[in-house]
C-alpha cells in the first residue's frame, strides 16, 4: 500500500467526520470490532484466493 493513499484515506475520512458531526448524522462506519473484523476477512480472503490461484496454476 501506498503512503499517498494512506494520508488521502486518512484526510478523507477526517473530513467526512467533520461533516457529518456538523449534520448531526451518526458516523457512517461500523462498530470497532466489527470495522476490523471487517478488513481482517477482506485480507484473509484474498489471501485465500491467491493461495488457491497459485495451487491451480491459474493466477
Amino acid at each position: 500500500m501506498y503512503w499517498y493513499d494512506v494520508f488521502l484515506a486518512t484526510v478523507t475520512g477526517f473530513f467526512i467526520g467533520i461533516l457529518f458531526s456538523w449534520l448531526k448524522l451518526p458516523i457512517p462506519a461500523p462498530s470497532a470490532l466489527a470495522g476490523v473484523m471487517g478488513i481482517v476477512g477482506l485480507f484473509l480472503g484474498r489471501y485465500a484466493y491467491m493461495e488457491i490461484a497459485t495451487m491451480l496454476g491459474r493466477m
